[in-house]
C-alpha cells in the first residue's frame, strides 16, 4: 500500500505539534496525560515514516545524478539499486505502523483458564498452562496477579483467574482466547493409552471504572461460607462472595481472600472484564466484515492450539505453525514464536484487506 508524500508530511507534522505542545509547559492533568499518549502512538508511526521519505528523497536524487565521472554514476547506480530492493520492505513497516490499532491493545489483562473435557487430566492441563504464562509474562516484565482459583482434587485447576499488567500485554496475549487441546498419557492412565483434554482460555482487556458504569441497583450480592482448600478460615468464616449482574446475567464469585471485602473487590473486577468484554464484543458484531481479516476471532469455543506431548510438539491450527519444541513452548520462549508469528498474521491480512 502507497502511501503519498503528503501523508507522510503530515505525520511530521502532527508530530512536532505534539512535542511543541509538551514542552510548552502549558498542558496539565488530563491534557498533558492525553497529549502524552497521543504522542507515545505517533512517535514510532513517524519515525518509520521519515525513514521512508528519506529513502525516496535520496532514490530520487541518485536516479536523478548527472555526473561526468562514469565511476561515480556506476556507484549511484549500485546504491540506487539497493535503496530499489530496501524501499518496499521499509514502506511495509510503515504502513503496518499505520494500522488501526484495537484501544484496547495497551492494557492490562484479566486471564482466565478453564478446564474442559477431560477430568483431571484437564485441570492439570488447565494449570501447565497457567504456568506457562507465569513465565511468558516473567520474560515480558510483565506481573501476574491470581485473582481467584478453583483447585482440583488431583492439584489442577478447575478454574483459575489472574490479572496481568505490563507494556502491551492485551496486545500480545489477546490472540490466545480459544480451547487448548492436549494429546498425553495422564499420570493416571495405567496402560499408556494416549488421552486428549482441553482447556478454555480466555484473556480480557482490563478496564477502568469510567469504561464500564455499574450500578448498586443492577447487583444481586450473596456471602457465604468458603469451600475447599485455603486454610483455617475455610467453612468458618463467611467472606466468599457471589456477584450477579441482574441485566446482563453474568455471575462472579471469589472465596480466595479472607476478608469478605477483598473477596468483593477482586469479583468487582473480574464483572468489570466481562461486561467490558461484552461491550467490544457487540460493538466488533457491526463490524463483522473487518474482523473476518483477524487471525481469530477470540471465540472461546474455536480450537486453536494443540499440545502434543508424544511427540513434542505445538500446533497452532490458525496459521498451520507446528513447532517440536513442546518443553520450550511450556517454558516462555517458545510461546513467544507463537505469539510474535500471530501477531504478524493479523497484520498481513489486514493489509491485505486494506489493499484489497
Amino acid at each position: 500500500m502507497a502511501i503519498s508524500d503528503i501523508r507522510l508530511a503530515q505525520l511530521g507534522g502532527r508530530l512536532a505539534e505534539l512535542e511543541a505542545r509538551l514542552a510548552s509547559g502549558t498542558l496539565e492533568g488530563e491534557a498533558f496525560v492525553a497529549a502524552s499518549r497521543d504522542y507515545a502512538e505517533l512517535e514510532p508511526v513517524a519515525r518509520a515514516a521519515a525513514e521512508v521519505v528519506s529513502m525516496r528523497g535520496e532514490l530520487e536524487s541518485l536516479l536523478n545524478l548527472e555526473d561526468p565521472d562514469p565511476e561515480m554514476r556506476a556507484l549511484a547506480a549500485e546504491e540506487a539499486a539497493r535503496l530499489k530492493a530496501e524501499l518496499p520492505e521499509a514502506e511495509r513497516r510503515l504502513a503496518i505502523a499505520m494500522l488501526p490499532r484495537d484501544a484496547a491493545d495497551v492494557r492490562p489483562a484479566m486471564l482466565e483458564i478453564r478446564a474442559g473435557t477431560g477430568g483431571d487430566e484437564a485441570a492439570l492441563f488447565a494449570a501447565d498452562l497457567y504456568r506457562m504464562y507465569e513465565k511468558y509474562a516473567a520474560e515480558q516484565g510483565w506481573r501476574v496477579e491470581m485473582v481467584s482459583a478453583n483447585a482440583s482434587d488431583v492439584g489442577g485447576f478447575k478454574e483459575v483467574v489472574a490479572n496481568v499488567t505490563g507494556s502491551g500485554v492485551f496486545a500480545k496475549l489477546k490472540f490466545e482466547s480459544g480451547v487448548h487441546r492436549v494429546q498425553r498419557v495422564p499420570v493416571t492412565e495405567s496402560g499408556g493409552r494416549i488421552h486428549t483434554s482441553a482447556a478454555t482460555v480466555a484473556v480480557l482487556p482490563e478496564p477502568t471504572e469510567v469504561d464500564v458504569a455499574i450500578e448498586d441497583k443492577d447487583l444481586k450480592i450473596d456471602i457465604y461460607r468458603a469451600s475447599g482448600a485455603g486454610g483455617q478460615h475455610v467453612n468458618t468464616t463467611d467472606s466468599a462472595v457471589r456477584i450477579t449482574h441482574l441485566p446482563s446475567g453474568i455471575v462472579v464469585t471469589c472465596q480466595d481472600e479472607r476478608s469478605q471485602h477483598k473477596n468483593k473487590a477482586k469479583a468487582m473486577q473480574v464483572l468489570r472484564a466481562r461486561l467490558y468484554e461484552k461491550m467490544r464484543d457487540e460493538a466488533q458484531g457491526a463490524e463483522a466484515e473487518a474482523r473476518k481479516a483477524m487471525v481469530g476471532s477470540g471465540d472461546r469455543s474455536e480450537r486453536i492450539r494443540t499440545y502434543n506431548f508424544p511427540q513434542g510438539r505445538v500446533t497452532d491450527h490458525r496459521i498451520n505453525l507446528t513447532l517440536h519444541r513442546l518443553p520450550e513452548v511450556l517454558e516462555g520462549p517458545g510461546l513467544a514464536e507463537l505469539v510474535d508469528a500471530l501477531i504478524a498474521e493479523d497484520e498481513a491480512k489486514r493489509l491485505a484487506a486494506m489493499d484489497g
